[in-house]
């Protein structure tokens, strides 16, 4: 469905975008393949990776309606990876969190209508399910965001989705590149926030590729989300460097112990599919039925349980020591 597209991925420079980009390129032939971003030097530096005639780079910032605007012309499909993504941060600078990750929800999907794009899947996190922080709180707000925009699009044929997963294996920021420094500088110890904390684990590609696949399943108004194995944080250390000793070092501002991605509270609206589950919308679409039983391509999904949660602590699949060093290993870790 992407051969002869025009594509736009938003925060394109960042990890996800750069993995989506050389997938794309791989396997489709897009018409054009645009890079949305805020930084001049993480574009140069990509397109010397990334030149090949369907590119082009465009400097804005998901804040910037306008600019979101002219760059939407002629896009058929959208991946909003755009986002203030450091809880810590996001505690310490909320303004600014909020500017991008709910404003800027806002303006792409005002840009999409008003361009008329066919598909856009928004990515979100594990953080936004039952949030206790301000950057999940953010991206629980882009998600309602683009859920209610299916209500909105009138005579458009525009269509939002949104993927929620976990823990990206060696994306930047996380765990495991930090693990990786600490190692090669000599580092006499790990730091564990707490020995008892678990993350649901997946590589950039499976990431990149769910979100494809998605593209041809949505209906519109989905929240997608991933059947992926958890890692307890302490194996993971173990994992990285068997003979370091690790130090508990207490929780960070807004961490939790456990994530969750469909939240016991949702199970009323929650379908489970072969390999993934689908939140179905908590409002009713005014111009067609709310039936997410049956996806695009046919596979077909039961409601769950009442009372389920699908929380990285009581996860049916946990990776051990030896499953967590294949991982990174895909992962090029």
């Amino acid at each position: 469905m992407f051969d002869d597209s025009t594509i736009l991925i938003t925060g394109g420079t960042g990890s996800f975008g750069k993995q989506y980009v050389r997938t794309i390129l791989k396997h489709y032939k897009p018409k054009r393949l645009i890079v949305y971003s805020r930084d001049e030097l993480k574009q140069y530096e990509m397109a010397q990776e990334f030149d090949q005639q369907c590119m082009r780079y465009f400097i804005g910032d998901v804040r910037d309606k306008e600019r979101l605007t002219q760059a939407f012309e002629d896009v058929n499909f959208v991946i909003h990876a755009a986002a203030l993504k450091q809880v810590p941060a996001a505690e310490y600078n909320p303004m600014e969190c909020i500017k991008t990750n709910i404003h800027g929800a806002e303006n792409v999907i005002h840009a999409a209508l008003i361009r008329g794009v066919e598909k856009v899947i928004a990515l979100s996190t594990d953080k936004a399910a039952n949030p206790i922080n301000l950057y999940g709180a953010t991206k629980l707000a882009s998600d309602k965001l683009f859920v209610a925009a299916n209500n909105m699009t009138g005579k458009h044929h525009t269509r939002f989705a949104v993927v929620r997963y976990g823990n990206v294996v060696g994306s930047r920021g996380s765990v495991v590149p930090f693990f990786k420094k600490l190692i090669e500088e000599g580092a006499s110890h790990l730091p564990i926030t707490d020995d008892r904390m678990t993350r649901f684990w997946i590589t950039l590609q499976q990431g990149v590729d769910f979100v494809l696949k998605n593209f041809q399943r949505m209906r519109g108004g989905e929240i997608f989300v991933p059947k992926i194995p958890s890692v307890k944080i302490i194996d993971l250390a173990k994992a990285m460097a068997p003979d370091l000793d690790i130090e508990i070092v207490g929780i960070r501002p807004g961490e939790k112990i456990h994530e969750v991605m469909c939240p016991e509270d949702d199970s009323h609206l929650t379908l489970e599919f072969e390999d993934h589950y689908v939140l179905r919308p908590t409002i009713t679409f005014t111009e067609r039925g709310n039936d997410f039983t049956t996806n695009k391509l046919g596979e077909s999904g039961v409601p769950v349980d009442i009372g389920f949660e699908y929380n990285s602590g009581e996860n049916k699949h946990f990776l051990n020591i030896e499953e967590i060093t294949e991982f990174n290993k895909l992962a090029g870790i």
